[in-house]
This record gives C-alpha cells, sequence and structure tokens, in this order.
C-alpha cells in the first residue's frame, strides 16, 4: 500500500549545543516522507521556490519518493530558523520566512487522490481540508498540527480532527488546543471531537495512544548520540503511517506496532543535524533497534504468590 504526504518542504538554519547548520533540507513533509519511504511507497505534496536545490531533490528521488505532487512556485522556498538549549524537546524560533508556502494550494492527481494512507503533516488546517475533500476513499488519514495554528485557526482545525482518523499532537499541544494541564483528558476531549485514535507525542518520553477503549504507552530509546531533535515528530508520524501501509493492517496490535516503529525512526533522525542520519540508515538497523524497543519494554506478569 501507498503513502500520500502533504506538508513543507523547507530550508533550515538550526543550531543545538552540537553545531550550527544554515539553509539545510527540512519540513514537515520531508522528515516524514523519508521516514514512510523506508516502508511503503511514499509521494510528497509541498511546494518549494526557485531557490530549492537540485541536491536536495536528488536525495528525495533516491530514496524512490514520489515527488510528482511538488510544486514549484516562483520566490523563495519556506525557511525556519530556530535553536535548542540543552533542553532539546524545546525549539526556540528565531525567524520563520513563509515565502511560496502563502501561495500553496494543493492539487491532487487522479492517481494521488487514491492514496489508501494519507499523512497530512503540520500545516495550515485550511489546506489539510482542502486536501481531504480530494480524497476518494482513503484507508486512514493521519494529521498533525502545531500551536501556530491551535491560536490562530482553532474552528478550522476543529474540522480537521472530524474527518481524521488519527490526531497527532505534542503534550503542550494536546494541553492548550483542550485546555487542561491532564494528557488523558484532553486525549478524551480530542476523541469527543471526532477523531478515532490520539497520538501524543512526548519527545525523549515516548509517545501516547488513545482511543475509546484503549491506551498504550509506547516508551523512548535510551538516545546516546542526540544532535538535532527537528523533524524527530515528523519522522515518527512517517516511521508509523509508513509500517501501517507496509503491512496493511489496522489491527490493535499492529497499531501499537507501528507506534514503536515511529519511534524507531525518530530515534534515528535526532542522532544527526537535517536527513543525514535517515541517508545512512540502512534497513537491518531499523530492525535491529525495534528489537532493542521490544527487549526493555518487556516484563513478566506478576506472580501470584509473591503478591498475597
Amino acid at each position: 500500500m501507498s503513502v500520500l504526504i502533504v506538508g513543507t518542504i523547507a530550508l533550515d538554519t538550526v543550531e543545538t549545543p552540537f553545531g550550527k547548520k544554515e539553509a539545510i533540507l527540512g519540513g514537515s513533509a520531508v522528515h516524514a516522507s523519508v521516514a514512510s519511504s523506508f516502508f511503503a511507497g511514499t509521494s510528497l505534496v509541498g511546494p518549494v521556490g526557485a531557490d530549492f536545490p537540485s541536491e536536495h531533490e536528488e536525495f528525495l528521488k533516491n530514496r524512490k519518493i514520489d515527488l510528482s505532487g511538488i510544486q514549484r512556485l516562483p520566490g523563495k522556498t519556506f525557511r525556519w530558523s530556530g535553536y535548542y538549549e540543552f533542553d532539546m524537546n524545546q525549539a526556540h524560533t528565531r525567524n520563520t520566512e513563509l515565502n511560496v508556502l502563502t501561495e500553496f494550494m494543493p492539487k491532487l492527481s487522479p492517481e494521488l487522490r487514491k492514496s489508501p494512507f494519507v499523512f497530512l503533516a503540520n500545516l495550515d488546517p485550511e489546506i489539510q481540508l482542502k486536501v481531504i475533500d480530494q480524497l476518494e476513499s482513503p484507508k486512514l488519514i493521519a494529521a498533525d498540527t502545531m500551536d501556530f495554528w491551535i491560536r490562530g485557526k482553532r474552528d478550522a482545525l476543529h474540522e480537521v480532527i472530524k474527518k481524521v482518523d488519527y490526531i497527532l499532537m505534542n503534550e503542550g499541544e494536546a494541553r492548550m488546543f483542550m485546555e487542561t494541564p491532564n494528557i488523558p483528558l484532553a486525549a478524551r476531549r480530542l476523541l469527543e471531537l471526532g477523531a478515532k485514535a490520539v497520538i501524543v507525542k512526548q519527545g525523549e518520553h515516548g509517545a501516547l495512544l488513545f482511543t475509546d477503549d484503549t491506551h498504550f504507552s509506547a516508551p523512548s530509546y535510551p538516545q546516546d548520540a542526540f544532535r538535532d531533535p527537528t523533524g524527530a515528530g515528523d519522522s515518527f508520524a512517517g516511521g508509523f503511517i509508513g509500517y501501517l501501509a507496509k503491512t496493511d493492517d489496522l489491527s490493535q496490535g499492529n497499531i501499537r506496532r507501528s507506534i514503536i516503529m515511529g519511534s524507531v525512526m525518530a530515534s534515528f533522525n535526532i542522532e544527526d543535524f537535517s536527513l543525514d542520519r535517515m541517508k545512512r540508515l540502512k534497513a537491518h538497523e531499523i530492525g535491529d533497534r525495534f528489537d532493542e524497543f521490544r527487549k526493555f519494554s518487556q516484563f513478566e506478569a506478576l506472580s501470584i504468590e509473591h503478591w498475597v
């Protein structure tokens, strides 16, 4: 099964305690598409400007990512500049240049309209709704967002949540949108809005899955190499939906495996700046790390004689 990913394509300038890189490949759709491409055929839809480097396009093509949905518009590519301190769960924005993103209006080809698995990466919820309206009969739609849209386009985001299967937010976004410090309560309110499931991303602390009748807590990876967290949440989402598409299995057990796979891909993404670690990533490393997740999350049932 194939995956359609719609979102931003960016040139980022990122500074962390481990260095600074300027105008590197980034964007929500890019990080998600690269992670997804390790598991399933992936199509990327988003805008770029005349300044988008051909080397980045070649890298995406080499990952076998379908770029037919990229819109090349006059002007400059979306740019973000920010920095992280030693608490790298928190990004600090220095500058955002929307550039061609303000002109972006997705028009899906007849083939892309038939995509069975769809991820709406961080983007204006009004544009996310326009994508949803073009889809024919998707098996699963997942969507992400950010605090900027929660503050500025709450009503449109409400409509997105009603129409998707999975909504992804980080802890701060879930608390902000549902106006509560309590994550389980925020998740329950999101489910009441219409989403079938909620995934709360917790950065270095893993991820939580909430549905009407289940709850799953996915661990994080005990990271030795941690250089740049930019795009980790998008890599998580790409790994999650890419693995779902590969297996074409929406059972509860496989959903949980897919969440772990998302955590696996995010753990690789943060080991270097931009997509540099993903460029070196091999399939056997993904399998090995998945097994590590399974081993350090496994424990035996409580023995009754030790309990009474």
